[in-house]
């Protein structure tokens, strides 16, 4: 079972560049423990990836309506409806996976909160008919490692 951990964003992660945020104490605390964290779940056989995401600043999403797809670049105001980074891993079981969610050090250094949600993987799907789950399975996409 796959389950990604999302971090969100908060107005410094998307304001305060991090080569600035990790010449203060608080932030180079936290990023040692991201690190002891991530290797802990490594050692395990747990972790698959894991990244801080760039502010939306330098970001852009493209909108459907239609037929049209529309550019719009960022920022975008609403910091609760983003994500500042993730960890992606791979365990037996949901309980597992909360076990390893309730170590994650608190992104925020303040309050705030992390998401999980678990990925759909390929036999989640069924027998749908034809060859799009083979395609899907042939490239590698929607099955555990």
């Amino acid at each position: 079972m796959r389950f990604m951990i999302i971090v969100k964003a908060t107005k410094d992660s998307e304001t305060v560049p991090m080569s600035e945020a990790l010449k203060s104490e608080r932030w180079q605390k936290l990023f040692a423990e991201m690190a002891n964290y991530h290797e802990e779940l490594q050692k395990a056989g747990a972790l698959l990836d894991g990244n801080g995401l760039h502010p939306s600043s330098k970001g852009w999403r493209v909108k459907y309506s239609g037929g049209k797809r529309t550019v719009i670049d960022g920022p975008f105001t609403e910091t609760k409806e983003l994500i500042a980074g993730y960890t992606l891993i791979q365990v037996k079981s949901k309980e597992e996976a909360m076990e390893w969610v309730r170590r994650f050090p608190n992104p925020h250094l303040d309050d705030g909160e992390i998401e999980v949600r678990q990925l759909y993987e390929l036999e989640d799907f069924g027998s749908v008919p034809g060859e799009t789950v083979e395609r899907f399975r042939e490239m590698g996409i929607g099955t555990e490692k």
